[in-house]
């Protein structure tokens, strides 16, 4: 992978695959779900509620059959349901996993967010929830509506805040029990670098037991 993608100003080398043309991320998540959530196994039947779905993984997840896959965005075109994650139509528990990758640092009422994807989220499912993570503490600022501020201060024009390693407490204060896995640093150096995956946390959740 030789071409490189932008996030805010910053240059990321090998960042977009020119076959599949997914982001590293993208290729983070994928092989945390086939090698630790052992997602291509066929045993069960899984519902699975992808947000603002890449095109990358979407392609992966709806040729399994075992796998009832509805992706939903408040506009893009091609999903399968129009929804604001603030307030899904959706019932409770409906759901045995959630994908949600960079999607929270887009939206202002994070914790009406978060306590909606726990609400649809059954009692032994898992949801995998990536943001761009910068620091132990997340720094946002609700005065903050310029995009050249939101550009300067939150990486993005149209971010709200950039996260920072207390997103697990934050994920923990609205219903989630939390597991934070550095699964890339634990990939053999030549793989990492021939994937071209960054060290970056992937938060792993599921409902608390006390939810």
């Amino acid at each position: 992978m030789r071409g490189f993608e932008t996030a805010g100003l910053i240059p990321r080398a090998n960042a977009r695959c020119p076959v599949c043309r997914s982001l590293e991320r993208h290729r983070l998540i994928w092989l945390f779900l086939r090698d630790k959530l052992g997602i291509r196994d066929g045993s069960r039947p899984v519902r699975l509620l992808h947000m603002a779905p890449e095109a990358s993984l979407a392609r992966k997840l709806t040729r399994m059959r075992h796998i009832d896959y509805v992706s939903t965005d408040l506009r893009a075109r091609g999903v399968r349901v129009f929804a604001d994650i603030t307030s899904m139509p959706f019932g409770d528990e409906c759901f045995d996993a959630v994908l949600c990758s960079h999607v929270l640092e887009h939206i202002e009422d994070e914790q009406t967010a978060l306590r909606e994807l726990v609400r649809v989220l059954s009692r032994d499912g898992w949801a995998v929830l990536d943001v761009p993570v910068r620091g132990e503490i997340t720094v946002e600022d609700a005065g903050v509506s310029s995009p050249e501020e939101r550009q300067r201060l939150f990486g993005q024009k149209d971010h709200v805040r950039y996260y920072g390693m207390d997103f697990a407490d934050r994920l923990r204060a609205c219903g989630f029990s939390v597991e934070v896995d550095r699964f890339a640093a634990r990939l053999p150096p030549v793989r990492r670098a021939r994937l071209g995956l960054r060290d970056e946390p992937i938060f792993l959740c599921r409902r608390s037991s006390g939810d």
